[in-house]
């Protein structure tokens, strides 16, 4: 099986329920509160590897209580965690949560030793010419870092997946010749101008990022489905029908499992269903890897 390295983020994150989200100056009372391992790297990883992938996981963390529960997480979960980088003296990054009684977030991140993720650790640690690889990222991270893992990337002709999340631009040395890249709406119309709607509206938001250099896109539209283009072929996946408890993660469990696919050998339309599947199952439950599914359960 290929190697997939998964290079992001790894937070602790800190959730509150609530009837519904306060608007600037306001307090309210909250429910329940939940303490969960996330980050939006680290949530992809452990997704992948509940799916059966050979999974490599590259991040930064600190010598708090954060970084070591996260590390013996990962290791429980059958990561290889040999290329974590561990900062004396650091906090580990952590996120502020509040779902509402729709399952919708909105989420705060405070980096922490994320942001110290460098080129010269990636350098360091992505050294071995290991054929069968393909690489997973995200933005919880320095664009700084993830322009000098494209450039690792090319070089060794990996094929690099970018989940462009947070929303954020991105320089044109990422898009020229990315193997693939996996925007939502909202992320997709930051990159392109294009409001997507709908399947006609998607497919332009998608040649347009064709237009920027990227091989193949994916347009993940929710409760929708998700649109895909490359030169080759288009077409449109739907989602399954579930009650929504939390949206939190269900991205990173979508492009987790579809790398997965991807390295089994899977065509783009078998990666993308098992994606979908496997994204509508975790958004009934609460939490971020803690509603991420094993691979019995959408396979």
């Amino acid at each position: 099986m290929k190697r997939l390295y998964v290079v992001g983020s790894s937070n602790t994150d800190m959730v509150v329920r609530t009837d519904r989200f306060p608007v600037p100056g306001e307090t309210i009372m909250g429910g329940d509160f939940y303490m969960f391992p996330g980050g939006k790297g680290a949530n992809q990883a452990v997704a992948a590897t509940r799916a059966g992938g050979n999974v490599h996981f590259i991040c930064s963390l600190g010598d708090d209580l954060f970084g070591k529960n996260a590390i013996n997480g990962y290791i429980k979960e059958g990561i290889d965690v040999s290329r974590v980088q561990v900062i004396l003296g650091k906090a580990s990054g952590v996120a502020l949560i509040t779902v509402n009684n729709e399952g919708e977030n909105e989420i705060v991140v405070a980096p922490g030793t994320n942001a110290e993720l460098s080129g010269n650790h990636l350098e360091n640690m992505l050294k071995e010419d290991w054929e069968d690889s393909l690489v997973l990222t995200q933005l919880e991270t320095p664009i700084e870092t993830l322009i000098h893992l494209s450039k690792i990337c090319k070089e060794k002709k990996w094929p690099l997946i970018l989940n462009p999340a947070p929303a954020q631009e991105l320089p044109k040395v990422i898009l020229d010749g990315l193997f693939l890249i996996t925007p939502n709406e909202t992320e997709a119309k930051l990159l392109t101008g294009i409001t997507v709607r709908d399947e006609p509206s998607a497919m332009v938001a998608a040649s347009s990022l064709m237009d920027s250099g990227v091989k193949n896109v994916i347009i993940t539209m929710g409760s929708k489905g998700a649109f895909f283009k490359n030169a080759e072929e288009s077409f449109f996946t739907s989602a399954q029908k579930v009650k929504v408890v939390d949206t939190t993660a269900a991205g990173d469990v979508f492009n987790g499992v579809l790398a997965v696919g991807l390295t089994e050998g899977l065509s783009w339309k078998n990666s993308i269903i098992m994606a979908t599947k496997a994204a509508g199952i975790s958004v009934a439950k609460m939490g971020a890897q803690d509603s991420v599914p094993y691979k019995e359960e959408f396979t």
